[in-house]
C-alpha cells in the first residue's frame, strides 16, 4: 500500500509521498513514488504513483521514452496542464491494459492511480487525479487537494486546514501531518517521506526534502501536532 497527497494553493503546489512497498514481517522495501519531469525550462511536472509497482514503473518508463522521441506525443508537446492530464491518462490506460494481458488468469491487481501536478508557461498550475480507466479529475477550490492510496487516515486534517489561500509552508506542514497520521494507522505506509514544494511561475523544483523515520523535522512536527491534539 502507499499514501500520496498533493495540494494546490494560490501560491503553488505541494506534493508528499511515502516510500513503502512491502509491509511483510520479514521485509520492508522502499521505492520512490515521486517522479519529477522538467523536459524544458517552460514546464515542470510531478507524478505521484500508487498501486501495482510494475504498472507504475511501466508508466514512468513510458513517459521517459516518449520524451526521448521527438516524433511522439509527450509532456513536451502539451500546451496546458489539462492536455498533460489527458496524455498521462492515455499512458496509464495503455500500460494497465498491457499488464492485464500479462496477468490474465491470476488474481493480481495490476491497476495504478496517479496524481499529476505542475505548470506549463502561459497556463495555470494544477493537480489531477488519474485513474486506470483512463479518466481523471482536477482539484477544486472547495477541495484543493488530491490523495491516492491509503487516504482515509490522512484526510481529516486536509479537510480541516486547506483552502486556496493556505500558504505553501502551512500546506506542506499539513500534508506531513496527514502522512504521519497515515503511517501511525497503517503499517503498509512508511518512510522515507518525500516532500516537494513548487512556487508558481518559477519552473524550479529546488524545495525538496526527503525525511527518514528519525528525521528531526519530522519528529518535531509529530510532537507539535500531538500537543495540539492533547490540548
Amino acid at each position: 500500500m502507499t499514501y500520496c497527497a498533493a495540494v494546490t494553493t494560490n501560491d503553488g503546489l505541494v506534493f508528499c509521498s511515502d516510500s513503502r512497498t512491502n509491509a511483510g514481517p520479514d521485509m520492508l522495501s522502499s521505492f520512490s513514488k515521486m517522479h519529477v519531469f522538467q523536459p524544458d525550462n517552460d514546464r515542470v511536472f510531478c507524478v505521484l504513483t500508487a498501486g501495482n509497482l510494475a504498472t507504475t514503473q511501466a508508466v514512468i518508463s513510458h513517459i521517459e521514452q516518449d520524451l526521448e522521441d521527438a516524433d511522439k506525443n509527450s509532456l513536451l508537446n502539451c500546451n496546458k496542464m489539462i492536455e498533460a492530464a489527458r496524455y498521462l491518462s492515455a499512458v496509464n490506460r495503455q500500460e494497465h491494459l498491457l499488464a492485464e494481458k500479462v496477468a490474465s488468469g491470476t488474481s493480481v491487481d495490476v491497476s495504478a492511480s496517479l496524481i499529476l501536478g505542475g505548470q506549463i508557461r502561459g497556463s495555470e498550475h494544477g493537480i489531477y487525479l488519474i485513474y486506470s480507466a483512463g479518466n481523471f479529475i482536477a482539484a477544486t477550490d472547495e477541495t484543493p487537494y488530491l490523495q491516492i492510496g491509503e487516504s482515509k487516515y490522512g484526510k481529516p486534517i486536509l479537510d480541516r486546514i486547506l483552502t486556496p489561500e493556505t500558504s505553501l509552508e502551512d500546506a506542506a506542514r499539513c500534508v506531513i501531518v496527514s502522512m504521519d497520521s497515515t503511517i501511525k494507522a497503517n503499517a503498509t505506509v512508511g518512510p522515507p517521506v518525500e516532500v516537494l514544494i513548487y512556487e508558481k511561475d518559477t519552473f524550479e523544483t529546488n524545495h525538496y526534502i526527503k525525511m527518514e523515520v528519525e528525521d528531526d523535522y519530522l519528529r518535531e512536527i509529530k510532537r507539535a501536532w500531538d500537543e495540539i491534539l492533547k490540548a
